[in-house]
C-alpha cells in the first residue's frame, strides 16, 4: 500500500531566497494586530469582565428581540444577547449589579421571572465578581508572559542567544497574531482562550526546535557551506515532519470546531489558526532571523578544542 505523501521526497523549496517576502508579511501581521487590539479591543467574556451570563434554550428560534424587549425593561443596565450555536440558544450577558452576590442572586431571579415560559432550559449560570475578574486576567497575563521567558531561557541554554532570540520573536509574532485576529471578528476572548494560546507557545515553540536542532547539527557538519544554503537545507530536511504534525492536529481540531459544539468552538479556533501561523513562524521566520543574528559555526568541542591548543 503507498505511504500518503503531502510533499515531494526531497523536498527543495527556497524558504531564505524569500525571506524578505516573510519579514514583510509578519511585520505587517504584527501592526496590523496591534492597531486592531488598540481600536477595536478584545470583547472580553465573563471571566475577565465580572458580571452574569446566562445561556437558554428558548422554546422556538429567532426570540432575541423579544428576550432583548423584556430584559431591557428590568432596569440591569447593559445587556448582551446573542445566538450560541443553534437558533435557539442564546447567551445572555448581564454587567455586574452594584451591591454584593446578593444583589447578582436577586438580578438573576428577575431574569428568570422575566423570560418566563420563553426559555425552556437554563443550561448555565455564571456569576463573577469584578475582584475575581481582575485576578483571572492578570494571572493569565502572568502565565502568558512567564511561557515566553521562560522559553527564552530554555532555548538560550539549549542553543545560543540568537536562537533563543530568534525562537521568541517567533512567539510573540504568533501570540500578537492570535489577540490580533480576535479582535478582528470579535470572539469572546476567555480563560479558554489564554489556555489555547498557552497550548499554542508550546506547539510552535516544540517546531522551532525541531527545525534548530537541525540547524545546530548542520553547522556542526558543514563549516564552509554558506549560511543561506545551510538553513534552507536544514528547513527542507525537516518540512516533512513539520507539515505532518501540523496536518494531522489539524484535523484533530477541525472535529473539535465543528462537531464539538459552541462552547469550544472559539477555543477550536484559537487552536487552528494557532497551528497555522505558528508552522509559518516557524519556517518563515524563526530560521530566517538566524541569517541576521550571527550564527556561530563553531560547536562546543571546537571551543573546547581552540582553548586546549591555546593553553598548549
Amino acid at each position: 500500500m503507498p505511504r500518503l505523501k503531502l510533499l515531494p521526497e526531497n523536498p527543495n523549496f527556497n524558504f531564505l531566497g524569500r525571506y524578505k517576502i516573510f519579514f514583510a508579511f509578519s511585520t505587517l501581521l504584527m501592526v496590523s494586530a496591534i492597531a486592531i487590539f488598540l481600536i477595536k479591543g478584545l470583547n472580553y467574556g465573563i471571566d475577565f469582565t465580572g458580571g452574569i451570563m446566562i445561556e437558554v434554550k428558548t422554546e422556538q428560534a429567532g426570540q432575541i428581540s423579544t428576550l432583548r424587549s423584556r430584559l431591557s425593561k428590568l432596569g440591569l443596565g447593559s445587556v448582551e444577547l446573542q445566538e450560541f450555536g443553534e437558533p435557539d440558544d442564546v447567551l445572555i450577558r448581564v454587567q455586574r449589579q452594584p451591591g454584593g452576590d446578593a444583589a447578582q442572586q436577586v438580578a438573576v431571579t428577575k431574569i428568570k421571572d422575566a423570560l418566563g415560559t420563553i426559555v425552556i432550559e437554563y443550561r448555565r449560570t455564571e456569576l463573577v465578581g469584578p475582584k475575581v475578574s481582575d485576578e483571572l486576567f492578570w494571572n493569565g497575563v502572568y502565565a502568558v508572559g512567564s511561557a515566553i521567558l521562560a522559553i527564552l531561557v530554555y532555548i538560550w541554554f539549549r542553543f545560543e542567544w540568537q536562537f533563543g532570540l530568534g525562537a521568541v520573536v517567533a512567539l510573540l509574532h504568533d501570540v500578537f497574531s492570535i489577540i490580533g485576529i480576535f479582535a478582528l471578528l470579535g470572539f469572546e476572548f476567555n480563560l479558554a482562550t489564554v489556555a489555547a494560546v498557552l497550548t499554542i507557545a508550546g506547539y510552535s515553540i516544540n517546531d522551532t526546535v525541531v527545525v534548530f536542532d537541525r540547524v545546530r547539527e548542520n553547522l556542526r557538519k558543514y563549516k564552509t557551506k554558506p549560511m543561506e544554503q545551510l538553513l534552507n537545507e536544514s528547513i527542507n530536511q525537516t518540512l516533512s515532519r513539520t507539515v505532518m504534525t501540523s496536518v494531522t492536529t489539524l484535523l484533530a481540531l477541525f472535529a473539535l470546531y465543528f462537531l464539538g459544539g459552541t462552547v469550544i468552538r472559539d477555543f477550536s479556533f484559537a487552536m487552528i489558526w494557532g497551528v497555522l501561523i505558528g508552522t509559518y513562524s516557524s519556517v518563515g521566520l524563526a530560521v530566517p532571523l538566524l541569517l541576521h543574528l550571527g550564527v556561530s559555526r563553531q560547536s562546543d568541542d571546537d571551543e573546547a578544542q581552540s582553548g586546549e591548543a591555546e593553553n598548549a
